[in-house]
């Protein structure tokens, strides 16, 4: 194999802990029809944290406010080729309740709490715990860093 493509993934949370997941539209030629976190590939001469920027505007409309922990880093393959993945909890603003998502690539999206990570089951593929497991890193950093809940309205 090459080098390992750089992946970024954006957990982004709202104000009561939940973590914002996408479905992937059912043409996508990697994982169609699964729940996703925003990211994607790190560009050419690109940081970390400026990929960041870009795909969560690309993905929602949304700007990167603050990165608050990196909460997983593992690689997988995909099509033969090796990536290597580092997701972070983030804050980002912009209208929360209304992302621009990009329509030919996702058709919907949620918000989940802790108790809801297994809606990340449906569609899953061989390989799809991934993502349930960085959303469950996620709310597990969340809870250690807040020391108590927030109620969702």
């Amino acid at each position: 194999m090459n080098q390992p493509r750089r992946v970024v993934g954006a957990l982004i949370r709202d104000p009561y802990d939940r973590i914002f997941v996408q479905r992937r539209s059912a043409g996508r030629r990697l994982f169609p029809g699964c729940w996703d976190v925003v990211g994607g590939a790190v560009e050419e001469g690109e940081s970390l944290q400026d990929a960041l920027h870009r795909e969560i505007a690309e993905e929602t409309g949304w700007r990167l406010r603050r990165v608050l922990a990196r909460v997983a880093h593992g690689e997988w393959v995909a099509d033969g080729v090796r990536h290597v993945e580092s997701d972070y909890v983030v804050e980002v603003d912009g209208d929360l309740s209304s992302p621009e998502l990009e329509r030919d690539k996702h058709t919907e999206f949620a918000w989940i709490t802790a108790g809801e990570v297994s809606l990340l089951d449906e569609n899953a593929q061989v390989g799809g715990a991934f993502i349930k497991d960085v959303v469950t890193a996620a709310h597990t950093w969340l809870a250690d860093a807040s020391g108590k809940s927030r109620r969702v309205p």
